[in-house]
């Protein structure tokens, strides 16, 4: 992910693989991580079991909130694609309770419809 996408508000995908030991003390037994997505310096990790999104506070980046979202929760959910003048994808995700959506924006690199795929595998069960 470049700097000016993370100043941008963008997002970019992360190796799973690289973070999957990172994350470890977090996560539920077997609870694996399936796609995760940084900006900037917080990421949202989607596992088989719900999304967390990890949230790095202050200047060093010490202070971390861990916000874990059940699949359950999500009520529904959008995509938007990037544009030819849009350059970013966005995700929203309407919980249970709240009729404010989390939103999420992507560089166009990404491929939102498999984010989409991911979303939709857990949440429609």
């Amino acid at each position: 992910m470049g700097f000016f996408d993370g100043l941008m508000g963008n997002a970019s995908e992360v190796n799973v693989n690289d973070i999957q030991n990172e994350f470890a003390r977090i996560l539920a037994p077997h609870e694996q991580i399936e796609k995760a997505y940084k900006l900037i310096r917080d990421l949202f990790l989607f596992t088989d079991k719900r999304l967390i999104l990890v949230d790095k506070q202050g200047l060093t980046g010490k202070k971390v909130e861990f916000h874990s979202i059940p699949y359950k929760n999500i009520t529904h959910f959008s995509i938007e694609t990037a544009g030819n003048f849009d350059l970013d994808a966005e995700l929203k995700i309407w919980l249970s309770g709240n009729s404010t959506p989390i939103q999420k924006q992507f560089n166009k690199s990404l491929n939102i419809y498999e984010l989409q795929s991911v979303l939709a595998t857990y949440v429609l069960r």
